[in-house]
């Protein structure tokens, strides 16, 4: 990987921001900006833990791919199995829907009761209109976990109830919050919506910060007695969205408090800076044997830092890439990364694309690059 370390500024792989005073009582913990993917607060974010409830974003995840590409009407109806009546029913004394054994249920109702309710046989429902059985709907969400980026995550079932093999990491459930804001935005509201009456049963949403007045829009809470108390939450107070996960935590109040503490002070701790605006030139990255021998280096529209208050003096920055480049290069193409320093910690991370194509260089150009390699090689 090559590094070109820029006046005032400096790129890597992995963000971690320096998280100054903050800390909170959950054993686990995440919070990421949601345009970015800036970490700005980590505790044991990539140990292993049981999803509980909030597996069902995966779960939802699924469904809500199917019907953004016409695999599934919203106004599909599913059967409720023996086994979602009992297992996630009423008989369960878990979460529910208490939909009536046999009855048949639309896919949008079930996609609310699962949302507001955090319904365990609404869940498995979809599971099994979807693949006729959790176990074969389980292999769906693995494989779509995986094409989502989510690699450390292992899921078995639809609803989130207890199995010593399905375990998921903080992070993974974080970015897996940042998808649904993402490409759902038609149905992301729903996860707002503070109650859900259905079959003459009215059920208030289990995500109690919704009506604190922190901005807090979704997305998911989770529990069981193994696992303790967590949720997944988004708000979009302070003018740019945060997604954060928590977990571990021993009660509902905590969780909550836990939660309004991480989500207002990353709310409120930082400062946007605009570092570059749109199509300005960021830096150069070496083509070898092109009709150039740079190109430069742009980012998706503007790059703006987000940096804790009072922290200005801080910043440095550089830009990494895997050498040689080759061509032909085209303009678009994503070819490094931005990474930005506070005191030399990683707070930021922006992804650089060519500014412009680079052809093939000729005979020349090619044999000047060549020896180039042989004399001092890529660095």
């Amino acid at each position: 990987m090559v590094l070109l370390t820029m006046g005032g500024l400096a790129v890597s792989a992995t963000s971690v921001l320096a998280q100054l005073d903050f800390d909170t009582r959950a054993p686990y913990a995440i919070l990421v900006d949601h345009e970015s993917g800036t970490v700005l607060f980590q505790k044991e974010a990539d140990a292993l833990i049981e999803p509980a409830s909030m597996a069902k974003l995966m779960t939802l995840a699924v469904v809500l791919d199917m019907i953004k590409r016409g695999a599934l009407e919203l106004t599909d109806q599913f059967f409720i199995s023996e086994h979602a009546w009992r297992t996630g029913g009423a008989p369960s004394g878990g979460s529910t829907m208490f939909a009536e054994l046999g009855s048949q249920v639309s896919v949008d109702d079930l996609l609310h009761s699962v949302i507001v309710q955090s319904g365990n046989d609404a869940a498995i429902a979809l599971a099994e209109g979807i693949a006729g059985s959790e176990a074969a709907f389980a292999a769906i969400m693995n494989e779509f976990a995986l094409d989502i980026g989510l690699t450390e995550s292992h899921f078995t079932n639809a609803s989130g109830l207890p199995d010593p093999d399905m375990l998921v990491t903080a992070r993974d459930l974080a970015d897996l919050g940042r998808y649904i804001v993402r490409e759902f935005p038609e149905y992301y509201p729903v996860f707002a919506e503070e109650e859900f009456t259905w079959n003459g049963i009215r059920q208030l949403n289990r995500n109690g910060l919704l009506n604190l007045g922190i901005g807090v829009d979704g997305l998911k809470t989770g529990h069981t007695d193994s696992a303790g108390y967590g949720i997944v939450v988004s708000t979009a107070e302070g003018g740019r969205r945060l997604v954060g996960v928590l977990h571990g935590m021993q009660s509902v109040a905590e969780r909550n408090e836990e939660a309004r503490k991480l989500i207002t002070w990353g709310s409120r701790s930082f400062e946007r800076i605009p570092a570059y605006g749109e199509g300005v030139v960021v830096g150069q990255a070496s083509v070898y044997g092109g009709d150039q021998a740079q190109v430069g280096l742009v980012g998706e529209g503007s790059i703006d830092i987000y940096l804790p208050r009072g922290n200005r003096r801080c910043l440095s920055a550089h830009i990494s890439y895997t050498a040689p480049i080759l061509p032909p290069v085209r303009q678009g193409d994503r070819l490094a990364q931005l990474n930005i320093l506070c005191n030399d910690q990683l707070i930021q991370t922006a992804p650089l694309y060519a500014a412009e194509p680079v052809g093939d260089g000729d005979i020349v150009r090619k044999a000047s690059d060549a020896l180039w390699e042989l004399a001092f090689g890529w660095f």
